[in-house]
This record gives structure tokens, C-alpha cells and sequence, in this order.
């Protein structure tokens, strides 16, 4: 999620590229929000929701069609499409894009799926026109603007840090020192409509008593009664993280999964304005690569219900079939703050649902501590236990 940088003349061209009939192309032009007061760039406001000039104060509401809706896709037809949008798409190597401000006239370069960011030279804000509507991409659908602003999240960070009791008490004093970057990270929701058969068995405990006299022990065992049945369920937002989350430039799967809850239903028609000044980023996980990840969520879910249905201290399953019906996607951008920092010259990150405050993320732990805690907890456990003895 990162981009290159170059300083550019003031022709606003990019390197010369031919399109096959010896017609250079333009660089991509910029998206930008030009203010009615100065003709500066507008960027989003989070406290009031609207896109504000950083210079003359001017303000103006999100672009957001009264009559548009969040539109559920079909799913089943998406996959079918995506094989033939495959072989269409330029290897990623090609992916690189570049743009010009029309501010200072330096040029960025956008990689791979970044899609909005600022300039490094004047923080103007930029995007790709029509990033997020290309053609050979699956459109986003929803997106939902940051709510928490970038001093709240770290006022949130510094209560984190204060909370992590096997830190170093220096970590806890100085905490994470770092600045915010807010970006909006793709993701995937599903919903389906389940129908799911079972048969298993039901297994209760009870207690026995073998042996006699000295040698008589209670023994426990379980007896196996049948179970059946079949159950509908419906699945809405099933969420799944749309980037790589093994990449560097990506949030690890432990702080995707902790940054859960979203409120999903405040989500906004999708409008590039709400990107105005921020970081984007178009998916690099497939949608059919995403429902896989998406129907092991929903099995799963599947699994431990017929669990609790079957009941009992135990539960066996001989057989389960589910059928899925009614499936559909939607294509989101959700708002993250992230912090990279350094401690003892090891890197560490930090994100920050941007939307409801959550904190997640790494951080350094005391040797001294846990060795603390551990010898705590086993002269704990011996007290017990001579206690118990006597």
C-alpha cells in the first residue's frame, strides 16, 4: 500500500507510453475536489462529514445521490464473470500509474492496488479518476467514512499502551511514537440463505462405581442416544478482508479479525469525496478467493450450531449437508488508521477501527514480567496445594 514519488516537469506527462499505434497517452489525471472560495483541494472532514478547504474554510456535502441504494450482487454470476475479467487484466508489473497535481505539478506514482493518497510535495489531495470504477475491477459498492478522527485515535493508542501490563514500564511511559495514516481498506461481505440437514448422536454422561472395597473407584461414562434434524439460517455481511493480509503494507490477520465489529449499516453509497485527503486501496483478493474464505466462515458457523443442537456432554456427527441459495456480495472500503513505530529497534504496528475506536495491534513485552507473573502464579499454586495437604 505504498507509492513511489518522482518530481515531474511542467509538461504533467508521464514517461512516454505507446499505445500500439504511436500515440503517446497522458499521465492519469488526478481526482480532485477543487474549492468554489480558492480553488484549492478539498479534503473530508471528518467531524462535520463534509469536504472542507484546509485554506479558506469553504465546505461542501459528499456527492451522494438521493436514490442511490447498497445494492446486494449476484454472487454466482460475479464468479462466472471473473475467469474472462482474469485473462483481460494487465500483469501487476503494469499496474503502476502516475499523476500529476495540478497544485505544484509534481508527479506521483501509484502502484498496484493504492488508489488515493496525497502529494509528498504539497499534502494536496489525489486519486486516480475512476480508480474505483474501472472497468476490468469489480466496482465498491459502500463506503464507510471515518468517524474517529486522527487525535482521538491517538488518544485511544496512548490508553492501549497504558493498559498492556506485560509492557516495559519505558514502553508504557514513552509509548508508541509515530503519526497516524488514515487508509481505507477493501473488503468483502456475503450473505446466503442456508438450509442444513444433520444426523449424529447425543452422548450424556454418568457415573459408575467399579471395583470394590479398597479398590472401588467412580468411573464416568456416556451413553449415545440418536439426533436429526434440519434447520434454515441466514447469513447478512459476512465480512472478509479484501487485501493480503500476509503483505507488509497490509494489517495481519490477527488485528483484521480484532477490529471487528463495523457498523456496516451506516455505510454511505460509494462516493470518492469520502476519500478526499485519505490513503485507498483497491482488493488484491479475488472475489472467489474471498468466498472461499467467506463459505469456511459460514461452515463453521454451521458446524457449531448443529453441535449445540444436537446438545448432550458430548456430540457426534455422522453426516451434515448444507445448501446455499440467494448468494450475494458487496464490495466495501471500511476506514483504518494505521501506525508504524520502532522500539529497540524492532518494528511494530498499530491499527485503529476508524469507525468505532477499536485498537489492536503489536507491541513489545517484558522478559522481567512474564518471569514475574510465571514465579507468582506457581508459589500461588504450591500455597494451594500445602494448604490443601493438610
Amino acid at each position: 500500500m505504498s507509492g513511489g514519488t518522482s518530481p515531474s516537469g511542467a509538461t504533467g506527462r508521464s514517461a512516454a507510453r505507446s499505445d500500439g499505434a504511436g500515440v503517446d497517452k497522458p499521465a492519469d489525471r488526478p481526482r480532485v475536489f477543487p474549492c468554489d472560495g480558492c480553488g484549492a483541494n478539498l479534503s473530508f472532514c471528518i467531524a462535520s462529514q463534509r469536504l472542507e478547504c484546509p485554506y479558506c474554510g469553504h465546505a461542501r456535502d459528499l456527492a451522494v445521490d438521493g436514490d442511490a441504494s447498497i445494492e446486494e450482487r449476484d454472487l454466482s454470476a460475479a464468479l462466472a464473470r471473473e475467469g474472462e475479467r482474469r485473462a483481460r487484466r494487465a500483469p501487476a508489473n503494469e499496474n503502476a500509474r502516475e499523476i500529476r497535481c495540478r497544485d505544484c505539478g509534481a508527479t506521483t506514482r501509484f502502484v498496484g492496488t493504492l488508489t488515493a493518497s496525497e502529494c509528498p510535495y504539497c499534502c494536496a489531495a489525489l486519486q486516480i479518476e475512476d480508480a474505483h470504477v474501472a472497468g476490468d475491477r469489480l466496482p465498491v459498492d459502500a463506503v464507510l467514512p471515518f468517524r474517529i478522527e486522527r487525535d482521538d485515535a491517538q488518544a485511544r493508542l496512548v490508553a492501549w499502551v497504558k493498559s498492556r501490563w506485560f509492557a516495559p514500564n519505558a514502553f508504557a511511559r514513552e509509548g508508541a511514537r509515530g503519526r497516524f495514516t488514515g487508509v481505507y481498506s477493501p473488503y468483502w461481505t456475503f450473505d446466503a440463505a442456508t438450509a442444513t440437514s444433520y444426523q449424529g448422536e447425543r452422548g450424556e454422561h454418568y457415573w459408575v462405581t467399579v471395583g470394590s472395597g479398597k479398590n472401588a473407584r467412580r468411573v464416568r461414562r456416556t451413553r449415545w442416544y440418536p439426533a436429526a434434524g434440519r434447520f434454515t439460517r441466514f447469513f447478512d455481511d459476512v465480512l472478509v478482508y479484501g487485501a493480503q493480509a500476509s503483505s507488509e503494507r497490509s494489517m495481519p490477520v490477527a488485528h483484521v479479525r480484532a477490529l471487528d465489529p463495523w457498523p456496516i449499516e451506516s455505510c454511505l453509497p460509494f462516493t470518492d469525496g469520502a476519500l478526499a485527503g485519505f490513503l485507498a486501496r483497491t482488493y488484491d483478493v479475488e472475489l472467489a478467493d474471498a468466498w472461499v474464505e467467506g463459505r469456511q466462515r459460514i461452515d463453521a458457523a454451521l458446524r457449531a450450531e448443529v453441535l449445540q443442537r444436537i446438545g448432550g456432554d458430548e456430540q457426534r456427527i455422522h453426516a451434515l449437508r448444507s445448501d446455499y441459495q440467494a448468494l450475494t456480495y458487496k464490495h466495501l472500503l471500511l476506514p483504518v488508521w494505521l501506525l508504524a513505530y520502532r522500539w529497540k529497534e524492532r518494528p511494530y504496528r498499530v491499527a485503529v477501527n476508524g469507525a468505532t475506536g477499536e485498537v489492536c495491534g503489536e507491541r513489545p513485552y517484558s522478559a522481567w514480567k512474564i518471569a514475574f507473573a510465571v514465579l507468582l502464579a506457581a508459589a500461588l499454586a504450591a500455597g494451594v496445594v500445602a494448604y490443601l495437604s493438610r
